[in-house]
């Protein structure tokens, strides 16, 4: 894709990096500290456009002459949201609560243009099943570390938590971190919108 701005990332999760990289694009990282915690008057999906674009927005006022990427991803289970883990203990619980279960992976994603400060917003919902999980391999993997930065309290990616799930129905890289195909047509679009 050709860029008409350079591309500045909101995040830095070393996923989105890294997915964004896989399509060809390579943007400058500007981590943001935001308050992620959710509303919980709001539906998931709410929720996840509503922080990414809070993201994009809080780096894009430091900035000029670019477009800001924002995400955020929540994964709800019968309604219920969750984030990344607090500590141990709740990524423990997560993962109790995900075994042997259908949960909804959201991710919402933020385009802001600097200088206009034009945006556009979009959300991605993958479903994935669980296979039942033994509280053993739940601590093993909760010990290691890697689901502490994780909505939901695992990385489907590349780590141990691969082999807990059975079945996704939707976009793979959604669960990842970002909805590659949605955000790659959301970004052409919302280029030709700032040239017209």
């Amino acid at each position: 894709m050709h860029l008409i701005k350079p591309l500045v990332l909101a995040s830095r999760s070393p996923r989105r990096i890294q997915l964004l990289r896989q399509i060809g694009l390579d943007p400058r990282v500007i981590p943001c500290d935001v308050n992620e915690d959710f509303d919980l008057s709001l539906p998931a999906v709410e929720n996840a456009v509503t922080l990414a674009l809070r993201k994009a927005r809080e780096v894009a006022r430091t900035i000029n002459g670019a477009i800001v990427i924002g995400a955020d991803t929540i994964v709800t289970l019968d309604g219920r949201m969750m984030g990344k883990p607090e500590g141990p203990d709740e990524a423990v619980r997560m993962l109790e609560m995900l075994s042997g279960n259908t949960h909804i992976v959201h991710t919402g994603y933020a385009l802001v243009d600097r200088p206009s400060d034009a945006s556009v917003t979009g959300v991605e919902e993958t479903l994935v099943t669980f296979r039942d999980i033994p509280r053993r391999e739940i601590e093993e993997y909760v010990a290691g570390g890697s689901p502490m930065d994780k909505a939901g309290a695992y990385g489907i990616q590349d780590d141990y938590a691969a082999v807990f799930v059975t079945r996704i129905e939707g976009c793979f890289y959604n669960v990842v971190g970002l909805p590659l195909s949605s955000l790659y047509s959301a970004l052409q679009e919302f280029q030709s919108t700032l040239t017209r």
